[in-house]
């Protein structure tokens, strides 16, 4: 298995991802935008997830030529997003985060199928790889945060687009694992939605990622906006990060001990906690503190249960498109939806409450993962 090939794409991914999520809304501020019109930016490019990993994984699942895919995607999104340079104002910056969008969030779904085929029999491993990415999100959005306070934001389009050199590059190095051995027919990508199971799961995914929608857009500028230094913000976003990682390194003991439909629940059941403390105690660094520590869970553990049970629900010639949705509806509408809502609220009724009320979200993903998802702790 090419660990450290596929390391490496996971690490250079992530890395830019811990440009754009932290600092992304501070650039945008920096250059004039109101809150309204960051969430509205923001929900384009989480947008794109909603119908480029769907289409590349039609594609994929049509070809067979699932690498290729990725390496032609992430070429692609290198090159649009240099527009970044040349443009000014809203719809121009919105075109530009629209197309590198298309193509970026292209890749991401294919390349975990990929790891997958790769892993083979030993799938509960997965997060022994992604854990790279994870660690590549910790260096940079620790460092940039430090580097912000000296140069400011102009360096941040300047350092995602190296970084997305680096996602291409590596893509390049990364063989071809063909497609995996399907040891019973697989249903129908239709037939699969149709199972209740299946289409609760999915919801899930979408009410985690709208639960997220304000942490990923406005937790940077919601600090700020409190007094923390830009070094303090990037020290936070990378203390989640860290245990982040270390929960993605035991993740399989985890799933072999608790199944996947455990970890979902608990890591749900905290997401509520979490944003109740982040909007409600924002002058509290302690209290900051703890709510970035239960990242590990609400993002980490319920990611890597849920790519754990994409990967048993779709198999074969699903299994491109299979994590197309699972990455569309939950990265993509969820977090578009999520982003949006955030964006009114911070702009009505104030900050704190764009937070609290991400709660709800949350909540309502825990009782429909209790209600239908798993009972049986199949996998």
């Amino acid at each position: 298995m090419p660990y450290w090939r596929l390391s490496s794409f996971y690490f250079f991914y992530f890395a830019a991802l811990g440009v754009l999520i932290p600092f992304w809304g501070l650039y945008l501020k920096d250059r004039g935008f109101t809150p309204l019109a960051i969430g509205e930016l923001m929900a384009v490019l989480t947008a794109t997830k909603i119908v480029a990993p769907n289409l590349w994984g039609w594609i994929a699942d049509r070809t067979g030529a699932r690498l290729s895919m990725v390496r032609l995607a992430s070429l692609s999104a290198l090159l649009t997003f240099s527009g970044i340079f040349a443009v000014d104002g809203f719809w121009g910056i919105a075109l530009v985060m629209a197309l590198f969008g298309f193509f970026w969030n292209a890749s991401l779904s294919q390349i975990e199928a990929v790891t997958f085929n790769h892993l083979g029999s030993r799938a509960r491993h997965y997060a022994t790889i992604r854990l790279w990415g994870s660690i590549g999100f910790i260096i940079v959005v620790a460092a940039l945060g430090a580097a912000v306070e000296w140069t400011g934001t102009r360096i941040v389009p300047e350092l995602v687009l190296v970084l997305y050199a680096g996602i291409w590059l590596s893509s390049l190095t990364i063989p071809d694992p063909g497609w995996p051995p399907v040891e019973q027919p697989s249903s129908s990508l239709s037939g699969l939605l149709r199972q209740p199971e299946i289409a609760a799961f999915l919801v899930a995914c979408f009410l985690t990622e709208v639960s997220h929608g304000a942490f990923y857009v406005f937790y940077s500028l919601y600090l700020t906006e409190a007094g923390y230094s830009s070094t303090a913000v990037g020290a936070l976003w990378a203390w989640g990060v860290i245990l982040e990682v270390l929960l993605f390194w035991r993740m399989h003991r985890l799933l072999e001990r608790f199944g996947a439909r455990r970890i979902l629940l608990v890591s749900l059941g905290l997401a509520v906690l979490r944003w109740l403390l982040t909007g409600g105690f924002p002058a509290n660094p302690l209290l900051q503190f703890f709510a970035q520590t239960l990242h590990a869970a609400t993002f980490g553990a319920f990611h890597a249960a849920a790519i754990h049970l994409v990967h048993h629900y779709f198999s074969g010639p699903t299994q491109g498109r299979g994590q197309a949705l699972y990455s569309s509806l939950g990265f993509g509408a969820g977090a578009a939806v999520g982003s949006l809502l955030s964006g009114v609220l911070w702009s009505t009724v104030g900050a704190g409450f764009a937070f609290v009320l991400s709660a709800p979200a949350a909540g309502l993903g825990w009782l429909v993962v209790w209600g239908w998802v798993d009972k049986e702790r199949r996998y």
